[in-house]
Order: structure tokens, then C-alpha cells, then sequence
């Protein structure tokens, strides 16, 4: 059970920079260890001789664990409060980096398995705590700015992670292919994928040891605990409080939102570079970081806008029908035609893009405030139960895995252009929840 304690000064008076700064370091480290499985796969592909389906188990592994760790993470949470339950989800890291030294050593895929859903596990349980940390420790009218801030330190650690994994784990392997390594001779390849595979052995010891002196330095910060217990579960009428999560609308709905948001999130962002593969552009395989760049620069947006002149609700409410409106310019829109495309990128010396591309990219854009915005919404309200709330919450980010399979399917039944009209039902349940869902208070 978390125990509050009374305030000893006026919340004006309160300084958030210190939690803020914490907590940013945790969401540094939250980008840094999830983008790493990017590089992660291709790597593993080669070190255990895996088929791409058994390659893509490496980030399968990983999810899964938000989904199956979730619930029990905050049950730990409400015995150990937040600050506590932080540092135990760095250890719970330290543990999955160690299992990567076996696993490396004797190249078991099988191992590499069980690091990453318990590596998986530890970031659920810091997840489920950062959040509502972020949105409980300043005032409420701008916790998503609070959360975009968390944002930019997440995405700058995504640039970051796989190119310090290609310089520190691969080094002289670094131009290293699947292919190269299939050419080359049983005795050659045997020696490559050892050293290869030892390669990650030490990196990964070392993660192991500073973070472990990070949950000692969480453990011993200035961190204040949150006072949940003082927010009272009633309804307006001051009738009987509350006893279970799914007894508040606001919170479930925005859970489905977020499941919504994630699976748009991935398509836009992992399938823009294989449609414009399949349209013969050049340099596809580049084009994710053009809808990264967009929602970085939603991202700041936001930061100026919020609360300052637009609400967060109303931010979400814009995100939703910019995210129609450019879900239905990719389907609508001619793959050939560049000319929206000349007068974005012109000024900017880019290579012309298909039109069709361009709009996909733009959905970073109207992605990037749709998470900031969620989360203070449907937590509103919940006090002693944040905790399981912010784990309902975090569970939504399964739809990463199961929306753009969907997307998939419909594309090899269809074609991939009209395939993205699977987007229009998820940025259209957004706006419902942006317009009525989080106003919700009974069923």
C-alpha cells in the first residue's frame, strides 16, 4: 500500500525539476534498451542462424511481456510505491543483461528468449511507473507537455541506441550481412559467428553493472513518493468509491485508444519504408526517420502550444482528424504524382517523394500528440488505483504487435496502398475518445 504524505508547502511553491529530470533519465533509458532491438534482430539472425520469422520472436518476446507482466508489476508497485518500484525494474534489467552472457556465450536462441521478456518485464514495471509519475507530479493541465518532454528523450535515445550497439557490439563487423556470411566457407563462418556472438558478452556486463549503480542512485534520490491516497474515488455525487479499474469508462476506453494509437504508430512508421520499396523508390529503407522527424516535430509543437492555447484535449481532437485526413490522402492520392511532396520538401533540398509517401510520413505528425494527451485523461481521477491503471494503460501497447498484422494480411489481399485504410476505424475511435470517451464516468 502506498502511504501518502501531507505536503509541507503550497504547490506553487514546488519545485518539479529534480522528479522531472529523474524520471527523463528513465525514459532515456526506456528508448535506449527497446530501439536497441532494431539492431538487435539482424544481429541475433546471423549469430543464431534464424529464419526472419524466428528473428522477428526477438521483438515478440519482448512485447509480450507488457502485455502478460503488467497487472502483476502493479501489484508490486502498490506494495513497493513508485520510487521503490522503479529501482527494482532496473534490476529487473541487470538480470535480462545477464542472461544475454550465457545466451551469447553458447548462442542459444532460446536464452536470448528469456532475456528479453524478462528485460521486457523490467521496463513494464518502470513504464507503469514513469507514466503516471509524469502525470501526477506537476499540474494536470500540463502533463502532456510534461509527457512530450519524456518523448523527445525517448525518440533522441532511438537515434542513439543502434548506432552504439553497431560501434560497440559488432565494431570491426559492422558491414556484416546475412548474406556475407552465407558466402563464406563452413570453417570461416563457424569462427565469425563466434566472435561475433562473444562480441556481445562484455557490452553487455557492463550495461549490467551501471544499472545497477542507477536503481542504487534512484534508490537514494530525492524522488518524492506520490500521494494517491488523498485523491478520493467518489463519483459527483459523493456516492459510494469505487472498487475495481473497469469501473472507470474513462480509463478502459483510453486503454483501447492507446492500443488504437500504438498499432497506427507502427504501421506509419515501419511500413512507409516498404510500400516506397515496393514503388522503387530509392533509399527506402531510410524513410522511417522522415515520420520520426515529423512526430519530433509534433513533439515541440505541442510543447508551445499546450496548455498555453490548446487544451489537451482539443490536441487530441486535432490529432485524430489529421490523422484521417492524411490516412485518406495515402489511399486516395497518386503514387506518381509529386506535387504536395514539392512544395514540403522543395525548400528543404530533399529528393522528391511520391505524394502517396509523403502523407504516410505525415502521420508521425499526427501521432505525436496522441500519448501525451491519453494519459492524463483517463487518469484522471483514480488515486489509489494508478498503479493498475497506468498497467491497463501500458498493456495497449500490444497493439504494436496485433494492428499492423492486420495491416499485413489485407495488404497480400489487397494491395498496400488501400491496405491503409485500416487506419481510418483507429484514428476514428481517437476522436471518439477525445470528443465523448474520456468524459465518461459510468457505463
Amino acid at each position: 500500500m502506498i502511504v501518502a504524505n501531507k505536503p509541507t508547502t503550497d504547490p506553487t511553491e514546488v519545485s518539479y525539476f529534480v522528479p522531472l529530470a529523474i524520471i527523463g533519465a528513465l525514459f532515456f533509458i526506456f528508448g535506449f534498451v527497446t530501439w536497441q532491438n532494431g539492431a538487435l534482430i539482424p544481429y541475433l539472425k546471423m549469430v543464431c542462424q534464424l529464419s526472419d520469422t524466428q528473428a522477428i520472436m526477438v521483438a515478440f518476446a519482448f512485447y509480450v511481456a507488457y502485455t502478460v507482466m503488467a497487472l502483476p508489476m502493479a501489484a508490486i508497485l502498490e506494495r513497493t510505491g513508485f520510487k521503490n518500484g522503479m529501482a527494482l525494474g532496473l534490476l529487473i534489467l541487470v538480470a535480462g543483461f545477464l542472461l544475454y552472457m550465457p545466451a551469447a556465450y553458447y548462442q542459444q536462441f532460446s536464452i536470448f528468449l528469456v532475456a528479453q521478456f524478462v528485460i521486457g518485464s523490467g521496463l513494464t514495471i518502470l513504464q507503469t511507473a514513469a507514466n503516471p509519475y509524469v502525470v501526477k507530479v506537476g499540474p494536470e493541465k500540463s502533463a502532456a507537455v510534461r509527457i512530450m518532454f519524456m518523448g523527445l528523450m525517448n525518440k533522441g535515445a532511438g537515434v542513439i541506441a543502434p548506432l552504439a550497439f553497431t560501434a560497440i557490439v559488432l565494431g570491426d563487423f559492422a558491414s556484416l550481412s546475412s548474406v556475407s556470411l552465407a558466402a563464406m566457407s563452413a570453417v570461416e563462418q563457424s569462427e565469425t559467428i563466434t566472435a561475433l556472438s562473444h562480441g556481445l558478452i562484455y557490452p553487455y556486463l557492463g550495461m549490467a553493472v551501471v544499472f545497477t549503480v542507477l536503481a542504487w542512485l534512484l534508490k537514494m534520490s530525492p524522488l518524492p513518493e506520490l500521494p494517491l491516497e488523498e485523491e478520493q474515488q467518489t463519483d459527483e455525487k459523493g456516492q459510494a468509491a469505487k472498487t475495481s479499474i473497469l469501473q472507470f469508462p474513462a480509463l478502459v476506453l483510453g486503454a483501447l485508444t492507446l492500443f488504437v494509437y500504438v498499432g497506427a504508430e507502427v504501421i506509419a512508421g515501419d511500413t512507409i519504408g516498404l510500400f516506397a520499396s515496393n514503388l522503387g523508390v530509392a533509399n527506402a529503407s531510410s524513410l522511417t526517420s522522415y515520420t520520426m522527424a515529423f512526430m519530433l516535430l509534433g513533439y515541440a509543437l505541442g510543447i508551445v502550444l499546450i496548455p498555453r492555447l490548446v487544451s489537451q484535449e482539443r490536441a487530441l481532437t486535432a490529432s485524430a482528424v489529421a490523422g484521417l485526413v492524411c490516412s485518406a490522402m495515402v489511399v486516395f492520392s497518386n503514387t506518381n504524382s509529386t506535387g504536395v511532396s514539392a512544395v514540403l520538401w522543395g525548400w528543404l533540398g530533399v529528393p522528391l517523394l511520391p505524394d502517396t509517401i509523403t502523407f504516410i510520413a505525415l502521420l508521425g505528425f499526427a501521432n505525436a500528440l496522441v500519448w501525451p494527451a491519453v494519459w492524463p485523461l483517463a487518469l484522471a481521477g483514480l488515486g489509489k488505483f494508478t498503479a493498475r491503471g497506468s498497467a491497463l494503460l501500458i498493456m495497449g501497447i500490444c497493439g504494436g504487435a496485433i494492428v499492423p498484422l492486420a495491416y499485413g494480411l489485407l495488404s497480400d489481399a489487397v494491395n498496400g496502398q488501400t491496405a491503409y485504410w485500416i487506419m481510418l476505424p483507429l484514428y476514428s475511435f481517437i476522436l471518439y475518445y477525445a470528443l465523448l470517451g474520456h468524459k465518461k464516468r459510468h457505463w
